[in-house]
């Protein structure tokens, strides 16, 4: 658990290098939530989503990319609470599961309400289910337990010790009727988070559980089975020390990228400005460029054309209307896996 906890410190200390922290902050909230998303089948990539966000059209079904935006509000949700000083609790985690399922599928299954009637995990009902969760009239007194083990009552747990078991607490109560794997990933984040481990919610621990996924579910479901709490640990400490270290390489390289840019676009106010954009997203159009830069057409346009001559852009698609461009080192080194 050292090692797991010294990479966790890197990564915080490396957050405190970032010139301007929400620019990096978007690429890792989004990676997290599109990786948490497709643990659960959605087929959108970081592509569909940036071009979804910035109003372009993306080729898949509307549902999955929307599914991934939902979560990704439904973090920032949660952050803001936090830092506004509201505490990790039931109310707060309804809160986030009502933001979770604001819209697209799930969005008519109780958001941010407790279910009121029995779910299950695997098969057709029940009977013959791989997993059955707490009934329905227990849900908000498990809850309310798990609420006081996140503030350490009845004893202080270690955090990432308190982290690996308040998820498969979570994951076993299963308190929604839709929602519960993605909020369950989303949940460790947040504590990370409510109790200073991360100033910025840079792991993006779904990585991971992705890679990895044959073997999260059936840890999850040896710790209800058999008890198994060893080796759901030893999976989870090592998962957030391999993916901390990730991240501490592949900001480092982000800033090196930025450097690099901003040396190739000089003294150019505007270029400079738009350079850092890239960092949010990847995309952009003489449209967006405007608006972030604010100032006309022609002006935003000659920016544009810097860009694409200094190489830091190049068109995208073949449309002669709005034409789209993507800066293409950016997309690769946020989309990497």
């Amino acid at each position: 658990m050292e090692g797991a906890n010294r990479a966790l410190g890197r990564l915080d200390g490396v957050a405190t290098l970032l010139p301007e922290t929400p620019i990096f902050l978007y690429a890792y909230v989004r990676k997290e939530a599109l990786l948490s998303s497709q643990i659960e089948g959605t087929q959108s990539t970081l592509s569909d989503l940036l071009l979804y966000e910035s109003k372009e059209v993306p080729g898949v079904p509307m549902d999955d990319v929307e599914e991934v935006s939902t979560y990704v509000a439904a973090m920032n949700h949660g952050l803001k609470r936090l830092r506004g000083g509201f505490p990790l609790s039931l109310r707060l985690i309804r809160e986030i599961h009502k933001v979770l399922l604001s819209t697209g599928r799930g969005s008519n299954r109780a958001p941010g309400e407790f279910r009121t009637s029995q779910n299950w995990i695997g098969g057709t009902r029940p009977g013959n289910a791989r997993y059955v969760p707490p009934p329905p009239d227990r849900v908000t007194a498990s809850m309310g337990l798990l609420e006081k083990f996140l503030h350490d009552d009845p004893v202080k747990t270690p955090l990432l010790i308190k982290a690996a078991l308040s998820h498969v607490q979570f994951e076993t109560i299963h308190p929604f009727l839709d929602g519960n794997g993605r909020l369950g990933r989303l949940l460790i984040t947040l504590l990370l988070c409510a109790e200073k481990a991360l100033s910025q919610p840079m792991l993006y621990l779904s990585l991971y559980f992705k890679a990895h996924r044959e073997r999260y579910y059936e840890l999850l479901q040896r710790v209800r089975t058999r008890g198994d709490w060893d080796s759901w640990l030893r999976y989870f400490i090592n998962g957030v020390q391999v993916t901390a270290a990730d991240a501490v390489k592949r900001t480092t390289h982000v800033i090196e990228m930025r450097e690099d840019f901003r040396k190739r676009v000089g003294d150019k106010v505007r270029a400079l400005a738009l350079v850092d954009q890239l960092f949010t997203n990847p995309y952009v159009t003489v449209a967006h460029a405007m608006k972030a830069l604010d100032v006309t057409y022609p002006t935003a346009l000659k920016v544009i054309d810097l860009l694409v001559e200094r190489k830091l852009i190049q068109r995208f698609g073949e449309r002669r209307w709005g034409k789209l461009y993507v800066c293409k080192p950016v997309l690769e080194a946020i989309e990497q896996k």
